[in-house]
């Protein structure tokens, strides 16, 4: 397993750069095999490091998988002495505070499989520079703290008409050869990891935006000719998000042109470079044929999360990456609200939670486990992680929570005036916030340097003859690797109370408030209502308002009150996951014991009331439908048992179905759209519980069931519906008629990459036995191509991180699948290697049996040869619990 290049970089070791770069100036001549690079840089001394009299120190540039042609320093030509090259970069001697340099270098774009700096993708010169991609570029100091204005310009052969960088186009032409030329120019200054060039053979589709200030900003999104009737839905997206951006934080847009590049080859959703964001294709490519709903949203918000980065990440960004969270928390959260202001706002805080109690919960109760703001790392490109994106903005909505709407504003207006053109840190972040509204967040600092998951245990009283209703609240957060003695964190809960009748009790009689944000800052807290005449069901952590797990013993019945009574969606929807989880508990004691499994009652009662409220947001009801996912239900603590939880949910899934058919079938019935296609939050919602009732309807085995999902699927009205109905074709057919539709489908769309994507997605994902060798049949299809992330992503990922029921095989076999596609993978993509072994991590927190063969597929990893940096340190920490 040995990596010798593997070192652990430090927070508390950070020291500003000896040199900064004012101006990069880069030329390249693209060639598949050999791109010139030509890079001058004008370079001075730091003033803040600078000291009177010193000697020089050496000039230290990065750079990886370079050859090195010449330096030049004020058009010198170098001799060899004055510069070394050497493992990770180049350093050189210097006698002048202030020079410019010259490196020439050559790179191979088509041989670079990693993704990372300059590639080849479908015959399309791509970059992809963050966080350490432009060492692979040229040679240079890269990065966040070192801020640079660049100009670039691209020759290429004229089979390479569009020629794209950073910022606004200032010349273009032809060289003598006949090759065309263009030069770009950015005016803001910005680090390294934002530089982007693409060359290709696209087309583009163009629209504009009128800013606040009158200005018009050109739109351009670029794609493959195959792909320009997908570009709409993205379009609009970004106009939505410009104006959305204006009003909501008063960020303008600052350039003459904003550009889109849909790019197959990609190992992120997307990605924010000054002024030419590169995104995913599967991020930003859609039409009512070929993409569902989740993707028409997906898309909405990613095109939103990267515009947004012009100001919360781009014009001000971060000092160094282990501030990461401070461009990605924030943007995240920004893009959230967005999100939630375009369609169902409880919906979206649904999604959101489901994705940190299933995963983010559980990085932070592995192996990897590391705060928001991590204290050291071997290899960056593992802490692209949950916890710094999808809890970072977590911490930030608390700030929200705290300080109130308006508040926030001021701080977010001040952090932006205080720091453009800055490269700052998160204490920066918070430090605005507490001046612009003489706030005081010293310990909620904490939460940025703290890791693990809080624990809250919540007691209640009833003092009848005084009116008084208490809360004793208690925080905990467990231990987690390199980190003990957890300190109490300041945790916002926001809490209302349920009457008998179900109505919610004023908390506050001047304000007239029916919920109230508690602040938690001890080891346990005493919270007092007066006033209150019986005694009260409280609603606790409405909109989870913190990050944690929260520990109240509900009954079954005070549950089923809150699902029908709460006026806080989310907490509707949390009662019913609460009363879902307690059943499966109970039916997984049953299975563990050999007992016969008995029907939930409480849960298809529950389910029942919520299908018969027609005044319930269809959205929301769907959702509170769907049975929590075998990943969630495996972190609700203790030792996992798989089998155990994947008979309780599969019974529990099927006494629903049959228990409930009859309103199944209704409602499926009430909510068929024969109209034309729309996104909009009305329309999804509805296909949303009508596709939630077919799965349910086919799960109870009915074939008049299969047969409506056979005419939903032959109509083909939308890809929602198609694959809706094509998953429950396969889930619940035989295995003959799953083949069958399988293949109409495939021959149908096999020429649409992402829709084939869906068609890996549907197979890998199913829970039927002898999906493991539909899997490997599947990496051996034509259309499957292991250099593709996206593919990667659809097939081993859809198997290995959504298929629990599969994927836990009781031979291990699942996980030795995993350890050799892991291996096979680090050679081409360390990036994609090191993120798909992650369900091997937690090999400790399964039972025995489980545990020792997961174990053994890491160890298999471990000794299969010399690892990637960022395979070894994910590997090397998971078998570190040994």
């Amino acid at each position: 397993m040995k990596d010798s290049q593997a070192r652990t970089i430090y927070l508390k070791d950070y020291q500003a750069p000896d040199y900064l770069v004012d101006h990069t100036d880069l030329s390249f001549e693209l060639d598949p095999h050999a791109t010139l690079v030509k890079s001058k840089l004008k370079i001075r001394r730091n003033p803040a490091v600078a000291q009177a009299n010193e000697t020089l120190p050496p000039l230290w540039l990065d750079g990886a998988d370079l050859e090195l042609l010449s330096v030049s320093i004020n058009g010198e030509l170098l001799p060899a002495h004055r510069y070394q090259q050497r493992a990770g970069g180049l350093s050189l001697s210097t006698d002048a505070p202030e020079f410019e340099l010259e490196v020439h270098t050559r790179i191979a774009p088509e041989a670079n499989t990693s993704l990372e700096g300059l590639y080849l993708s479908n015959g399309m010169y791509c970059t992809q520079c963050e966080a350490e991609g432009f060492r692979k570029i040229t040679f240079y100091p890269d990065r966040p703290d070192v801020m640079s204005v660049f100009t670039t310009t691209i020759v290429a052969p004229a089979s390479y008409p569009v020629l794209l960088s950073n910022g606004n186009k200032v010349d273009s032409g032809t060289t003598e050869d006949g090759r065309l030329r263009v030069t770009w120019e950015d005016p803001f200054a910005k680090p390294s990891y934002l530089f982007a060039l693409v060359a290709g053979d696209l087309q583009h589709v163009e629209d504009s935006f009128t800013t606040c200030s009158g200005r018009e900003v050109k739109l351009q999104l670029f794609t493959e000719a195959r792909n320009i009737g997908k570009c709409a839905h993205a379009m609009t997206s970004l106009k939505h998000s410009m104006r959305w951006d204006e009003e909501v934080y008063g960020r303008e847009y600052d350039l003459d042109i904003f550009m889109i590049v849909a790019v197959d080859h990609f190992n992120m959703g997307a990605m924010e470079n000054k002024g030419l964001n590169i995104f995913n294709s599967a991020c930003v490519l859609a039409s009512p044929e070929t993409a569902t709903d989740a993707a028409f949203q997906r898309i909405e918000s990613i095109v939103a999360h990267e515009y947004f980065h012009n100001w919360s990440g781009n014009r001000v960004t971060c000092r160094d990456w282990f501030q990461l969270s401070l461009k990605e928390g924030f943007t995240v959260f920004r893009d959230a609200e967005f999100s939630a202001d375009m369609n169902s706002r409880a919906v979206k805080r649904i999604e959101d939670v489901t994705l940190l109690r299933t995963s983010q919960f559980a990085e932070d109760a592995g192996p990897m486990s590391h705060p928001v703001r991590p204290d050291s790392y071997m290899e960056i490109s593992n802490f692209y992680t949950l916890t710094v994106y999808e809890k970072g903005a977590e911490v930030v909505r608390m700030i929200h929570t705290i300080l109130g709407p308006e508040a926030f504003r001021r701080g977010s207006d001040l952090y932006f005036e205080r720091h453009d053109g800055c490269a700052v840190t998160c204490e920066d972040f918070v430090a605005a916030m507490e001046d612009a509204n003489g706030a005081d967040l010293k310990q909620f600092r904490r939460w940025y340097s703290q890791a693990g998951t809080p624990v809250l245990d919540v007691e209640d009283t009833y003092n009848e003859a005084l009116g008084e209703y208490s809360l004793t609240i208690r925080q905990q957060t467990p231990e987690t690797p390199g980190q003990k003695g957890k300190l109490p964190l300041h945790i916002p809960i926001t809490v209302g109370l349920l009457a008998e009748d179900g109505s919610p009790l004023r908390l506050d009689d001047a304000a007239g408030q029916m919920e109230v944000v508690l602040h938690l800052t001890e080891a346990s807290q005493n919270f007092t209502f007066a006033g209150i005449a019986s005694r009260p069901l409280p609603s606790l952590l409405r909109g989870f308002s913190a990050p944690v797990k929260l520990r109240y013993d509900y009954s079954s019945a005070q549950l089923q009150f809150l699902m029908q009574h709460d006026t806080d969606p989310f907490n509707r929807w949390d009662a019913c996951q609460r009363l879902s989880i307690n059943s499966l508990q109970t039916l997984q004691q049953q299975y563990r014991s050999g007992e016969a499994l008995q029907q939930p009652a409480a849960l298809i009662e529950g389910y029942a009331a919520v299908l018969d409220d027609a005044a319930l947001d269809p959205a929301l009801v769907a959702k509170m439908l769907a049975l929590p996912s075998a990943q969630e239900i495996a972190e609700q603590g203790g030792e996992i048992d798989a089998a155990a939880i994947i008979a309780a949910r599969t019974f529990a899934r099927d006494a629903i179905a049959t228990a409930l058919a009859e309103r199944f079938l209704t409602r499926y019935h009430a909510l068929e759209q024969h109209k034309p296609y729309s996104p909009t939050a009305e329309d999804i919602a509805e296909r949303s519980l009508k596709n939630t009732c077919l799965f349910y309807l086919c799960a109870a085995g009915s074939a008049d069931a299969l047969a409506l999902a056979k005419g939903q699927f032959e109509r083909g009205e939308n890809m929602t519906d198609t694959a809706a109905a094509l998953a429950a074709l396969v889930e619940f057919g035989t295995e003959t008629q799953a083949e069958g539709f399988l293949q109409a489908f495939y021959q149908q769309w096999q020429q649409d990459t992402q829709v084939v994507e869906t068609w890996f997605g549907l197979q890998s994902g199913s829970a039927k036995f002898g999906t493991l060798e539909r899997v490997q049949k599947l990496i051996a299809h034509p259309a499957f191509e292991v250099k593709n992330p996206n593919k990667v992503r659809a097939v081993i990922a859809g198997f290995a991180m959504r298929n629990f029921t599969q994927f836990h095989r009781a031979d291990g076999s699942g996980y030795t699948f995993l350890a050799d596609q892991v291996i096979a993978l680090d050679k081409l993509n360390p990036q994609i290697a090191a993120r798909l072994v992650t369900p091997l991590t937690r090999w400790k927190k399964y039972r025995a049996q489980e545990s020792a063969q997961i174990h053994a597929a890491l160890q298999k990893i471990s000794v299969s040869g010399e690892l990637s940096r960022d395979l070894y340190e994910v590997v090397s920490k998971s078998l570190e619990q040994d």
